[in-house]
């Protein structure tokens, strides 16, 4: 199986509703960070990519339709690399809307439950995005620079700029594929990250 949909946006972007929908519209499983915490030795990987190791993409994501959310929109210039004809989707949101979000969410948890997912992280943040997470300003410039590279670099032809509120029709028209019946999903909000935060899901190991 080859990506169809390549990830760009930055966690907090909508990326799992846009992994619920991906999952529906082509029938694959989506790689999200979720995918990564239940696979332990994932962690060695990414922080492998983010030291410059780069894995074997196609064999990485050989089980998988679509990758979105870090750690993968991290790497999304390798990926694209390894898969030309995908579509790039690129998720975004207000700057001062994302900071929030990720502040009180991702941002606020950086500390991870295990030293190897640490470490990746670590790694992952410093050389992909900004190792001044804490810091409102300089996250939000790290997170402007992150899309205007995307938008900077991707041929029109295969970008999608994208936000939760433009629901299916501009992924369909760009995947060209119908638009399913039912409402575009909206999961993981602000208030759902905080209620399940001291909640770990059952079987996940880090």
């Amino acid at each position: 199986m080859a990506l169809k949909v390549i990830g760009a946006g930055l966690t907090r972007t909508g990326t799992h509703s846009l992994t619920v929908a991906l999952e529906k519209l082509l029938n694959a499983p989506c790689y999200h960070i979720t995918v990564s915490a239940k696979h332990p030795c994932h962690s060695q990987i990414w922080h492998d990519a983010s030291l410059g190791k780069m894995p074997d993409w196609k064999e990485f994501f050989r089980d998988y339709g679509a990758a979105v959310d870090w750690p993968a929109s991290a790497f999304w210039p390798e990926i694209h690399a390894a898969f030309p004809d995908a579509l790039v989707l690129l998720s975004t949101r207000d700057a001062d809307a994302w900071w929030k979000s990720a502040s009180e969410t991702i941002l606020s948890e950086f500390k991870a439950r295990s030293p190897r997912r640490q470490a990746m992280m670590d790694a992952m943040f410093k050389a992909r995005f900004t190792s001044k997470i804490n810091d409102r300003t300089a996250s939000i410039a790290a997170f402007e620079v992150h899309n205007a590279h995307v938008r900077e670099t991707v041929p029109a032809g295969q970008l999608l700029e994208w936000q939760v509120a433009d629901g299916w029709a501009p992924i369909c028209a760009a995947l060209g594929l119908p638009v399913p019946a039912e409402p575009f999903p909206h999961t993981n909000t602000t208030a759902d990250f905080l209620g399940r935060r001291d909640l770990p899901p059952p079987g996940i190991k880090t």
